[in-house]
């Protein structure tokens, strides 16, 4: 049974590859709309700090009972010093996270009455300095044999870069001859894909793999040209692109199309979903799932996300007891 599966994410070790984000909420209410414009006044009550992007993968991960570790980009800011604080209560390791020239990456976002009124980014995009570049590339060849998976979480920042790819994929081809193949998760951004061809499987949502694909996807025959363009021209094992309300569909191999339903209750904010998705999927695979079971488990974990308010991740007591619900 799946149920079953979920002990097992307690062995599982996953590297998380990406661009780090400090993720700022701004809660509060509106009564009025301001006389200077337009615009509702917020009355802030609260204000929180969350872990975002890759670093939102790796609280996903922790929260499901696996152990994990993050090579990424911070600030020497305020705000890295935040994150590196964020991480360290999560019980994830920093050692991976270099300081680079550029400011620690922040989404701020102002949400009343249970609804986003606006968000905000601090951040510079561009590829790592040089010595950043070559501090990220030392980080892999000293720990990547730790690990039992590798789980890229792009947000097309500038840490994911053709140089760090590649150094990566001849990491991992050393480790396929010495015996130790690792499943290599892809979380994509458009712009990048190309960068991740040879992937055990990629996890575009709707848009993006109609971004990927070059084909606009409006049914069930569109969906599956998408996917077959994607794992084609990619050379990939398997694409899952999650697509919301609909659930999820899954490619693998010269297998059929495997549609697979929404688990999600209701939905109050996707804010963070596709980080579940990635980091579960991760866990089921270094776990010894099919990627089938993998998928199905990772839509349960994303059913229970979406139902929360803001970055949210699922527990390992919640996946459990969503999988006993439906007999798995």
């Amino acid at each position: 049974m799946l149920h079953d599966k979920i002990d097992l994410f307690a062995d599982a070790r996953i590297l998380v590859i990406g661009d780090v984000i400090l993720d700022q909420f701004i809660w509060g209410t509106v009564s009025r709309i301001s006389p200077e414009a337009p615009v509702p006044v917020v009355n802030v009550t609260k204000e929180e700090l969350l872990l975002g992007g890759s670093a939102n993968v790796v609280r996903n991960i922790i929260s499901l009972g696996g152990q994990c570790a993050l090579c990424g980009i911070i600030g020497d800011d305020v705000m890295g010093r935040e994150l590196l604080a964020l991480m360290q209560t999560a019980g994830a390791p920093i050692d991976g996270l270099i300081k680079g020239n550029r400011p620690t990456t922040i989404k701020t976002r102002v949400v009343a009455q249970r609804q986003q009124v606006v968000r905000y980014d601090r951040e510079k995009v561009g590829p790592p300095s040089e010595q950043t570049l070559q501090e990220l590339l030392a980080y892999l060849d000293n720990s990547l044999a730790n690990f039992d998976a590798v789980l890229i979480s792009d947000y097309a920042k500038g840490v994911v870069c053709e140089p760090l790819m590649q150094r990566l994929h001849q990491l991992l081809a050393d480790l396929r001859r010495q015996g130790r193949p690792l499943p290599l998760i892809v979380d994509p951004k458009p712009v990048n894909a190309v960068l991740f061809a040879g992937s055990t499987v990629i996890t575009p949502n709707n848009f993006e793999a109609a971004k990927i694909s070059g084909i606009d996807i409006i049914d069930e025959q569109s969906l599956l040209a998408a996917a077959r363009q994607i794992k084609d021209a990619l050379a990939c094992g398997a694409v899952l692109i999650t697509r919301g309300e609909a659930g999820m569909t899954l490619l693998e191999g010269e297998q059929e199309l495997v549609n697979i339903p929404t688990m999600a209750k209701e939905v109050y904010d996707v804010t963070g979903a596709g980080d579940t998705v990635a980091a579960t999927l991760s866990l089921a695979l270094a776990a010894g799932c099919s990627m089938t079971e993998a998928a199905i488990i990772a839509n349960h974990a994303a059913g229970i996300v979406v139902g929360k308010l803001g970055t949210a991740s699922a527990s390992r007591e919640e996946l459990l007891a969503a999988l006993t619900v439906e007999g798995l």
